[in-house]
C-alpha cells in the first residue's frame, strides 16, 4: 500500500520505538505540503513518539516536545515546516478558530495532530488517520491506517 493512497486501510503492528521510528521516517518521505496527520489514541501509546519519528524524517534538527499548553509548535528547520498539534485541552473544534488553524491545515508544512479525534470535525478530507493501540507486548503498538 502507499501511504497515501485513500482508498485503503492498514494495519501494522510496531514491535519497538526503533520500528516507529523507521515508520515515522517512511512515512515523512511521502507527505507534501499540506499533509494532515492525525494522531489518536490513549495516553502513552506513543503519539508524541511517532511524531518525534516523522520530525526527524523531515530532518528537523529542533528538539520535538509535546505542545500540551501551547497547542501547536513550529518547527522550521527541515525540508518542509512541520506544525505540531497537541489538542488534549481543548474542548471542541470551535476552540481553533482562535489559532488560525487553516492557515497551519492548507498552508505551506506538514501538521501532525495528537488527540485528533477531538477536533476530528474540522480534520480535512484525505488526511491520514492512524489510531495507535496498545499490543500484546509491553513496547508493541497497532497502528490502524485509515483516511478521514
Amino acid at each position: 500500500m502507499g501511504i497515501w493512497t485513500e482508498n485503503e486501510s492498514e494495519k501494522l503492528i510496531i514491535e519497538n520505538e526503533e520500528a516507529a521510528a523507521a515508520f515515522g521516517s517512511r512515512l515523512a518521505s511521502d507527505l507534501k505540503r499540506g499533509s494532515v496527520v492525525a494522531l489518536v489514541g490513549d495516553l502513552g501509546t506513543g503519539k508524541t513518539t511517532l511524531t518525534k519519528a516523522i520530525a526527524a524524517g523531515l530532518g528537523i534538527e529542533e528538539n520535538v516536545t509535546s505542545p500540551t499548553f501551547t497547542i501547536v509548535h513550529e518547527y522550521h528547520s527541515g525540508r518542509l515546516p512541520l506544525y505540531h498539534f497537541d489538542v488534549y485541552r481543548l474542548s471542541s473544534s470551535e476552540d481553533m478558530e482562535e489559532l488560525g488553524y487553516e492557515e497551519y491545515f492548507f498552508g505551506d508544512g506538514v501538521c501532525v495532530i495528537e488527540w485528533a479525534d477531538i477536533i476530528m470535525d474540522i480534520i480535512p478530507r484525505g488526511s491520514m488517520l492512524i489510531n495507535i493501540e496498545y499490543g500484546s507486548e509491553p513496547n508493541q503498538r497497532i497502528y490502524n491506517i485509515s483516511h478521514v
